[in-house]
């Protein structure tokens, strides 16, 4: 097999490694070569010298390429596909636009807590095809990216549980029915020996659902849902008591809909109720998922950087009562009008980076706005706004490119100016 690689970072890294123990052929064509924009004519000529075709993750439908492979009958497969080619054990894949990667750190956490011998893999540091070279690991936990599901062709999880669904990434892909598409691949291929674990508010991930093969299972706050809160305690499908939400650190209403359906993941895949139990108690959160920084005066501020859809920050919203929000970055060509949806909880706003106009348009004549042009004088402009009494969030709506090179570094630059202002040590 001779393959192309389009783009050679971590992943691509990895799945280069893997072609070569196997004996294969590669060829590697990388757009950051060309400042960016695609060789049309190289890759013209090389998906005519070649097999198959591997995007990186964060090669989106639009790409040219994909659209001459398709028009060669080159097929186009993901990392995902060549994992599954070379090893049969179970994997257990989490997709949906926010939460994946809590959701996939903490099913982990329950199944090892269980005895399980679990890693986490797929959109994380480690990709799944170099996850497979570890003979000691019963079981994959994937964070499945739209891309990474829309690259492949047969992926076919044992678990595979949707989170939910929201616009994101419409710069990478073609529509937002096309993203839709994507992450809707993630049951299509699943057999009825499978299980299909999906959010019962969702109104497009459960009209997906529905027409699942696999066996179903729902997760959500109230009884609807196969897992739910009942009398103060997360419960399974059978009724079984899992944990009581006041022994439970974080306690948002999105952290117990996803230690739901991290459960639910977890006991499809061969976890343990007393495994979840543990995990559950211990479990603090990730950085920068409304992650508290300080206290002063009567304000508590939040760190919440990795909300980077509108989406993220209207749940992020809905966890406190009085909001100072500080929102704004490089917009993903989304629609960041529907912030406006916050503004019963949000007193008042700081505007950042490019989409600061846009961050504007979606609170004017609604709340008081204020545009900042670095993250120093937006956590003074929030300061100077908030009320004993309010939350002060950092909740961008927006990804970071504009400032910073990750949501994480926007996250930790929030942090330590808060702490400087505030006085409080790392």
């Amino acid at each position: 097999m001779r393959a192309l690689l389009i783009g050679f970072g971590v992943t691509n890294q990895a799945v280069a490694d893997a072609l070569t123990k196997r004996g294969h052929e590669y060829v590697v064509v990388d757009d950051k070569d060309t400042g960016g924009a695609p060789d049309v004519a190289t890759y013209e000529r090389v998906i005519r010298e070649v097999d198959v075709v591997l995007p990186s993750p964060g090669i989106g439908d639009v790409h040219i390429a994909l659209d001459l492979a398709r028009t060669a009958g080159v097929p186009i497969r993901s990392e995902f596909d060549l994992a599954a080619d070379w090893d049969d054990r179970p994997l257990l894949a989490v997709t949906g636009t926010d939460g994946k990667t809590t959701v996939t750190t903490l099913t982990t956490a329950m199944l090892q807590a269980g005895g399980v011998r679990a890693a986490a893999a797929g959109n994380t540091e480690v990709p799944l095809i170099a996850a497979i070279d570890d003979p000691a690991i019963d079981v994959f936990v994937v964070e499945a990216s739209s891309f990474r599901i829309d690259h492949s062709e047969g992926f076919a999880p044992t678990v595979g549980t949707w989170l939910n669904f929201s616009p994101d990434h419409l710069n990478l892909h073609r529509s937002l029915e096309s993203y839709e598409q994507a992450k809707a691949k993630l049951w299509r291929h699943q057999s009825a020996d499978d299980t299909a674990i999906g959010s019962i508010d969702d109104e497009v991930v459960m009209r997906h659902l529905r027409d699942a093969p696999a066996r179903h299972v729902t997760f959500g706050l109230d009884d609807r849902a196969d897992y739910h809160v009942d009398g103060g305690h997360l419960v399974t499908s059978t009724g079984d008591d899992l944990v009581a939400v006041a022994d439970l650190p974080r306690q948002f209403p999105h952290d117990l809909t996803n230690s739901l359906a991290a459960a639910a993941t977890a006991l499809a895949g061969g976890g343990t109720l007393a495994g979840c139990r543990d995990a559950l108690e211990r479990f603090t959160g990730l950085p920068h998922r409304i992650a508290f920084v300080g206290e002063r005066d009567g304000v508590r501020w939040y760190d919440d950087s990795k909300a980077t859809t509108p989406n993220a920050t209207l749940t992020a919203s809905k966890a406190f009562e009085s909001i100072v929000l500080i929102a704004g970055g490089q917009n993903k060509g989304l629609d960041l009008g529907v912030l406006a949806g916050a503004a019963p909880r949000v007193r008042a706003v700081v505007a950042i980076g490019d989409a600061a106009g846009d961050v504007e348009a979606a609170f004017a004549g609604v709340r008081p706005v204020v545009i900042a042009d670095s993250m120093h004088a937006a956590v003074e402009h929030a300061d100077r706004l908030a009320r004993p009494g309010d939350t002060v969030l950092l909740s961008p709506a927006c990804a970071s490119f504009d400032w910073y090179g990750s949501y994480g570094e926007r996250g930790d630059d929030f942090s330590n100016e808060v702490r400087s202002l505030i006085g409080a040590s790392s």
